[in-house]
């Protein structure tokens, strides 16, 4: 027997359970006995259950940035890579004239903002990335004669 206290909009209500099983429940409000009869779930069979999709991976695209090896070097006038990363910037274009120490390239590596300076004194001859380009540590990025 249990036994409940209930204020319903103000009024109070005393319910007292005598007695339950799966389908009846015979209690009294406030000295009144009461047989309830409870409904029962509908359970939904499992072969109505309906199944998500499975996404397959897209292929790349022409805007998926290329991911740049590492190459043989050149030439003693190719600036590579000094660590693996994202082309956020570039900041020079073919037939500009830089000078040693000029920042040429902004690297994302680790969240971390990295220049790429040019090792010498010449003319860019061939940029070899584009912005938003993934390159590994000893890729190639600019040729400077």
């Amino acid at each position: 027997m249990k036994e409940f206290n209930y204020k319903i909009n103000g009024a109070p209500y005393r319910v007292i359970v005598n007695s339950s099983d799966s389908s009846i429940v015979e209690l009294e409000v406030n000295g009144t006995p009461y047989k309830v009869e409870l409904a029962q779930k509908e359970s939904k069979p499992l072969s109505k259950i309906k199944k998500q999709a499975i996404t397959t991976p897209t292929p790349q695209t022409a805007t998926t940035p290329l991911v740049t090896r590492p190459k043989e070097a050149t030439g003693k006038n190719t600036i590579q890579s000094p660590l693996p990363g994202i082309i956020l910037d570039i900041r020079c274009q073919v037939g500009d004239t830089v000078k040693k120490g000029e920042t040429i390239m902004v690297l994302e590596a680790m969240k971390m903002e990295n220049n790429i300076l040019s090792n010498a004194n010449g003319k860019v001859t061939g940029i070899l990335v584009q912005k938003g380009d993934s390159v590994l540590e000893g890729a190639e990025l600019v040729t400077v004669e």
